[in-house]
């Protein structure tokens, strides 16, 4: 990181806050007075003067008249002191510079033993100030190395206090930093930091990956992996935005009724982008921004609950990107919208119904906000990174019976890192198993050409816009990176790019050279290892990455953007049974398929394939949604399943049933059905935001290919049984041919349906069974 956050001077800010030591802030106060008289600016007489006549007009101002005759010598005497304290502070302030009152601090402490152990033994660090912490923290490092040694444990004390108040109270997180980061860390991370508050888990997260990597990881990781330069927006800074703007009103949004939070959201963003920010944080932004120049940034939310052990609500809060190529008032006002954007998204139905379903509604979560500079680079009017994506240290999809589980996986792209992340159309992303990289779950090339990215998210620096483009309108022949990223296609046929590429060649973006010719895949495998075994949990870790040459070969430098715990389901012992009756078989699959168990599963709410894709428009098909919200609210306390056509959670509506986690958080599974008549079988969506919410909530995603010869879908279930959608919803008259709810014991009365994944044999199975009481 580069390019620290100004010069603010901490001296002043230590001084106020030594309330603990009374004695040392008098002889502070009287060495600037000295210095006020020395210089000649207040001479003694007039100085004495000036309190004595401010005093009295307090006095007046409370309604007192008489100065001595109306109040006691002990309170006039204690009213001269406030009043002197306080000329002495306004005085110096206004006439003299930090540098000077620092050195005044310095010697203070130095003089009247601030680094003794006396004041080691009465100071209380979780009272203290960060000022003082870090004060106190500097008088241990500078002691001799026995003395230190007595203060080991004040000196821990200390650090955990820090970063309790600086980067996150989760004791899960301080567990595992207290033991990486050093009060120099801290110290770095202050300098970039603007306003009060926590930066809260994604810049912690990402913060301690890197200083993991660089304390224990090889040579070749050390040197090549960084973090893009960013600035962190502390987490009080948002209720300052509200306060500011009379909002407070919204802070117990969290607590409504579900139909009111999605009714009120819309307004909520109204008045949000209407809003302006207190001039002091203003003007720190602008001097960031001063400091940034002209390269594109991004504003991420980081909220104190963000990618913690158990949540981490993946996608959950906004994030924006500012080309920044406007004049500085324009950079700026984009800036602060864009922050305002974030704010307004803790209060969006899917991240408040989240917290509500996983217990943390009661939280009182405020969210930072990481700003950095976009790591990439221009190629003609397009600025983005060469590559990008999300990488995780177990794989819990595997598409063939070599792949390692705990060797980890990537979701690869080039550009902007967000087509790796969302769940978006028909556009999908390399799949890389780090223990077997060229083993992909495609075979044939023409399943490749179609399975992979078609659009890259870029930045056009001449519109100063966000776009989303075909990757053949940014990447041509001459792109140097070109023959790392793709492959020519031509007769039903992939190859490597050996020649100039025309523009009557076919390209398709495969990333075999990326694969084949660069350290990645290895160095990222041991990358994910040292972080899983540090953090004591799977992780996941969202990068760019650069390529450069290096003795004539392709080098990659890693930039770490977030570091989590990765979401997994619990690990359960599962087996299919023996001996199933093919009669009792609901549907089963030999797809790529979690691992786990799903019991007395009552209900299976069916989006029938027909009904679906003859809705007639765009609003039809919103309706549904909120169809599927509606059962997914009264069926909560209900053991069910979903089962529909396409991508659950596709962003485009023609290639599945477009729901967000809000819509179906308390189902147990989501079926996707392919096939002849129902659609292809969609790209496994391992990896984006939506399937962590999913594995989080121990909700199974789970895919049907009809087409498959040992694939079984029972017809008769699904089609035939009653349909009990408007008992539970009324108000759904009109939609049975579309949205079908079936309770399971009118198809098999006293019975349940029971799934069952068992990923190592790479079989799942729903069939109906006889209740059972213990499960």
């Amino acid at each position: 990181m580069t390019l620290p956050l100004g010069s603010i001077d901490p001296a002043y800010r230590i001084y106020l806050t030594l309330a603990q030591y009374p004695t040392l802030r008098r002889r502070i106060r009287t060495k600037m007075r000295n210095e006020l008289i020395q210089r000649g600016i207040l001479p003694s007489a007039t100085f004495e003067e000036m309190v004595r006549q401010q005093a009295i007009d307090s006095q007046q101002r409370e309604g007192l008249l008489d100065a001595i005759g109306d109040e006691a010598p002990e309170e006039w005497k204690l009213r001269l002191d406030v009043v002197r304290d306080q000329l002495t502070d306004v005085s110096f302030a206004n006439n003299l510079p930090f540098e000077i009152f620092e050195a005044l601090v310095k010697d203070v402490l130095a003089e009247r033993g601030a680094e003794s152990e006396d004041l080691l033994r009465t100071f209380n660090p979780e009272l203290a100030s960060q000022e003082a912490l870090f004060e106190q923290a500097m008088a241990i490092s500078r002691m001799a190395p026995d003395q230190r040694r007595r203060h080991e444990a004040r000196e821990r004390e200390i650090k955990v206090v820090l970063l309790k108040s600086m980067i996150s109270d989760q004791l899960a997180y301080i567990n595992i930093a207290k033991e990486w980061f050093t009060l120099d860390d801290l110290l770095e991370i202050r300098r970039y930091k603007i306003g009060k508050g926590k930066v809260g888990g994604k810049a912690a997260g990402m913060l301690l990956a890197l200083r993991i990597l660089q304390a224990v990881a090889e040579e070749d990781i050390v040197k090549n992996v960084d973090i893009p330069d960013s600035y962190f927006l502390g987490a009080d800074v948002m209720y300052a935005f509200m306060s500011n703007n009379g909002m407070m009103h919204w802070a117990d949004q969290k607590y409504k009724d579900e139909d009111v939070i999605r009714t009120e959201y819309e307004q909520i963003k109204e008045e949000y982008a209407a809003g302006s920010f207190p001039e002091d944080i203003l003007l720190e932004l602008s001097v960031m921004l001063e400091k940034i120049g002209r390269q594109p940034i991004i504003v991420r939310s980081s909220s104190l609950l963000e990618d913690n052990f158990g949540s981490s609500f993946a996608g959950k809060y906004a994030s924006f990107f500012c080309p920044n190529q406007g004049t500085h008032a324009e950079n700026l006002r984009a800036l602060a919208q864009a922050i305002a954007a974030v704010y307004a998204s803790a209060l969006n139905p899917d991240a408040l119904l989240y917290r509500r379903s996983h217990g943390l509604e009661d939280y009182d979560e405020r969210l930072a906000v990481l700003i950095q500079v976009v790591q990439g680079e221009a190629y003609g009017r397009y600025y983005f990174p060469h590559f990008a994506g999300v990488a995780f240290s177990r794989n819990l999809f595997r598409w063939s019976p070599k792949i390692q589980r705990d060797a980890g996986f990537v979701r690869l792209v080039a550009g902007m890192g967000t087509r790796a992340v969302d769940h978006v159309g028909n556009d999908y992303p390399r799949l890389v198993a780090l223990s077997h990289p060229e083993l992909r779950a495609q075979s044939d090339p023409r399943s490749i050409r179609t399975y992979s990215q078609h659009y890259m998210d870029v930045i056009d620096l001449e519109d100063n816009t966000f776009e989303t483009l075909p990757f053949t309108d940014v990447l041509d022949g001459r792109y140097p990176h070109l023959r790392l990223a793709a492959s020519l296609y031509r007769e039903g046929d992939l190859s490597p790019i050996r020649s100039m590429v025309g523009a009557d060649n076919e390209l398709v973006l495969t990333f075999d050279g990326v694969v084949r010719n660069t350290p990645f895949a290895e160095r990222m495998r041991r990358i994910l290892a040292h972080l899983e075994k540090k953090y004591s949990s799977p992780v996941d870790m969202e990068f760019t990455m650069r390529v450069f040459e290096r003795d004539g070969k392709p080098e990659i430098e890693l930039f770490i953007l977030q570091c989590r715990p990765q979401s997994h389901l619990h690990e359960v012992a599962v087996r299919l049974p023996e001996r199933l009756d093919k009669q009792a078989i609901v549907f089963a699959t030999s797809k790529v398929a979690p691992h786990g168990r799903a019991t007395n599963i009552r209900y299976a709410l069916f989006v029938t394939p027909q009904g679906y894709y003859g809705l007639p428009n765009s609003q039809a098909r919103g309706e549904l949604t909120r169809a599927i919200s509606k059962i997914n609210k009264v069926l909560e306390g209900e053991e069910f399943i979903c089962v529909g056509p396409g991508r659950w959670g596709t962003s485009t509506p023609d290639l599945g049933v477009s729901v967000s986690y809000a819509d179906i958080y308390n189902t147990r599974a989501l079926v996707e059905l392919s096939g002849e008549g129902v659609g292809p079988a969609p790209e496994p969506s391992y990896g984006t935001h939506f399937f962590q919410d999913l594995i989080e909530s121990r909700i199974y995603p789970l895919a049907v290919h009809l087409d498959d010869a040992d694939a079984i879908f029972n017809n008769a279930f699904f089609y035939e049984a009653p349909n009990h959608l408007t008992d539970w919803a009324p108000e759904l008259d009109g939609l049975q041919n579309t949205l079908r709810l079936i309770h399971v014991d009118d198809v098999a009365p006293g019975q349940v349906m029971e799934l069952i994944m068992d990923s190592e044999s790479g079989r799942a199975v729903a069939f109906l069974k006889e209740e059972s009481r213990d499960e």
